[in-house]
């Protein structure tokens, strides 16, 4: 009896008590609280006599054009889904599917959106597509009479941004495509069936919940689009949260509460999205296959007219996805010159944009020359940009790390508890911030931190000076909590019970286990996913935006600001340059790690000892040739 009770007051007790004690204080202070916080703002608003007024948030939206920006991102959000849906799945049946010649090169074309996005994307779209845009231009002088304005609100946003959301598309569709039982297409196509009843009447329907699942992302993706409608200048919900936030009551009728409402909307649409998501995929959609599946093979469009449409339409959206890119990476090593006249000069090539610095200069209104020095600066050679790539870098690293460090440890209780409600609950919990829009978590903390009657945090103002730092990688972190617990659990899913209890009868602790037995088999998905974590973290504008400040300007709010003074002055006159340097830049490292995650990182063992193999015979191969040349010239 004494042993038992020393087992039950033990350190484990002590342990567990102390875990659900923090977890709990970090649930309610950082994901609980300043929500809550934000929905009773909307009812704490006062009027001109100073009393409080609940509704009068509520009368000024449906009086106001606050309406406006919901049906603005609503309209976005709905025609998103049919335009994105069209594109992504045309260009992964042209990869993937149909034999359509080049299709590898295709498959690049149609991914380079995986590795430049948001501000980024979008620059490059106003770099062919501005009122003084290069392609605009020669439309322009092609056809007189045209708008040069023509890319600007709704429909710039809507182009863009079908283009920028395939890239779900050309990674989880793509798989489950090449998922497909080829057993089941041979045997319709036996029974005299066309190719594209074929597509229609078996593939299409096992594609079914993959593209409710897309479907669903992208309609939260236009509702809460940030980058597009801010740089191309659309009004929708998420700008304008994040223009209220910055605002006073000074400057206009309660701007904060406004700010909540809209965060809220976008709240309530989220879930309601999220839980029919849920309950579908509760459901179970599942094909029956062949015991033996085959791997599918790419199907031929036999009739001539379709297949030379189908190769058309191929390489016409491949032009309009690669133009953006080519023409970045060109105009990133001209003159400052040549980019604002928006014309290739093979004589002004330069590296000036990326690296060292040159003085500048110019006719004052006096008429008199002044230098500016070190006016025209390369990416790492100004301060600004170093200054944001350093930011971002520090500040990314260590929320994709806490990210993969908290669900780890999470999955770890949750698998050992998954028949207990604790587990359940700590599951539930670290999927609670995909309930809520990002733009409403970052404004929460905003708001809520901004003070120094928060006990949670010792009475600190987080908000306040380099404090915002850690907001933002607590922000950073909660954000990608939810993606993460996805990943990694599934890689939880592949470690054998047997291993633990092989451990276990040979004494091992439940520390040494999970060091010894379970991390090794996980940490290739584990640094998988803090690579995919870095790279959307690094080059995010939405959350950094809503964080405004001189002390938290991250890198992806350096290159939007970037071009806002160039010239003025005489200062930073090559910031258009300099900004497609940093979309370059932002190419290279995030296909480095697209490449770690997705080709290195994606082989099996066999695979690697395969290549392994090869790589030894080829050299084998080579030392041979090297030792029998000089025995052929000693016998001639």
């Amino acid at each position: 009896m004494t042993k038992l009770r020393s087992e039950q007051f033990g350190p484990k007790l002590l342990l567990k008590v102390f875990g659900a004690a923090f977890f709990a204080y970090l649930f309610l202070g950082f994901m609980l609280l300043p929500c809550l916080n934000t929905l009773a703002s909307i009812f704490n608003t006062t009027n001109a006599a100073g009393e409080r007024d609940p509704l009068a948030v509520i009368r000024f939206f449906f009086a106001g054009n606050m309406g406006s920006y919901v049906w603005n991102s609503l309209k976005l959000a709905v025609c998103l889904v049919v335009t994105v849906n069209v594109v992504g799945v045309s260009i992964v049946l042209l990869t993937e599917y149909f034999d359509i010649r080049g299709a590898g090169i295709l498959r690049l074309g149609y991914m380079t959106t995986l590795i430049y996005s948001g501000v980024a994307l979008v620059t490059g779209y106003l770099f062919l597509y501005d009122n003084n845009g290069i392609l605009t231009t020669l439309l322009v002088n092609a056809f007189p009479g045209m708008n040069p304005n023509w890319f600007s609100g709704f429909n710039a946003v809507l182009f863009t941004m079908t283009f920028a959301c395939t890239s779900n598309h050309m990674l989880f569709l793509r798989n489950a495509i090449r998922g497909i039982d080829y057993n089941t297409v041979e045997a319709a196509r036996n029974m005299g069936a066309k190719p594209f009843k074929v597509l229609w009447k078996v593939v299409f329907p096992t594609l079914i919940p993959t593209m409710f699942s897309l479907t669903v992302m992208t309609f939260i993706t236009g509702l809460c689009a940030m980058s597009a409608p801010t740089l191309l200048g659309y009004d929708s919900i998420n700008p304008e949260i994040v223009r209220l936030a910055g605002s006073s009551s000074a400057d206009e009728a309660f701007p904060q509460a406004r700010a909540a409402l809209l965060s809220i909307i976008l709240a309530m649409f989220t879930i309601v999205l999220l839980t029919i998501l849920s309950s579908y995929e509760r459901k179970g959609h599942y094909l029956s296959v062949s015991k033996t599946k085959a791997k599918l093979q790419k199907q031929k469009i036999t009739n001539p007219v379709y297949n030379v449409l189908a190769h058309i339409y191929a390489y016409v959206l491949f032009v309009i996805y690669m133009i953006p890119v080519v023409m970045i990476i060109l105009f990133s090593f001209q003159t400052y010159g040549a980019i604002r006249m928006k014309k290739l000069d093979v004589t002004q090539w330069t590296l000036i944009n990326f690296f060292g610095s040159q003085d500048y200069e110019y006719l004052t209104s006096r008429g008199t020359y002044k230098t500016r020095k070190g006016s025209i600066s390369g990416l790492f050679a100004n301060e600004a940009t170093l200054g944001g790539i350093k930011l971002s870098f520090v500040l990314s690293a260590i929320a994709a790390a806490l990210a993969c460090v908290i669900v780890v440890v999470a999955c770890n209780y949750i698998f050992k508890n998954r028949s207990k409600k604790s587990g359940v609950a700590l599951e539930y919990s670290l999927l609670f911030p995909w309930l809520l829009p990002t733009i409403l978590i970052c404004y929460s903390y905003r708001v809520y931190f901004n003070s120094e009657d928060v006990w949670y945090v010792g009475g600190s103002n987080l908000y306040y000076a380099e404090h915002v730092r850690l907001l933002i990688i607590i922000a950073y972190t909660v954000v990608r909590l939810p993606f993460s617990l996805r990943m990694i659990k599934a890689a939880f899913y592949a470690i054998d019970e047997e291993l633990e209890d092989a451990a276990r009868n040979m004494g091992a602790g439940g520390l040494t286990t999970f060091l010894k037995v379970k991390l090794p088999i996980i940490l290739p998905s584990v640094l998988a996913v803090f690579a995919l974590n870095f790279n959307t973290l690094f080059t995010e504008y939405d959350m950094s935006a809503t964080f405004a400040s001189s002390y938290g300007t991250s890198y992806a709010m350096v290159i939007q600001s970037m071009c806002a003074e160039e010239g003025l002055y005489g200062y930073n006159v090559n910031a258009s340059g300099r900004r497609c340097a940093s979309t370059v830049f932002i190419m290279i490292v995030s296909g480095i790690i697209l490449y770690l995650v997705y080709g290195v990182g994606a082989r099996d063992l066999g695979e690697r000892l395969e290549i392994r193999d090869r790589r030894r015979k080829r050299w084998e191969k080579l030392q041979s040739r090297f030792k029998k040349q000089p025995a052929l010239k000693t016998d001639h």
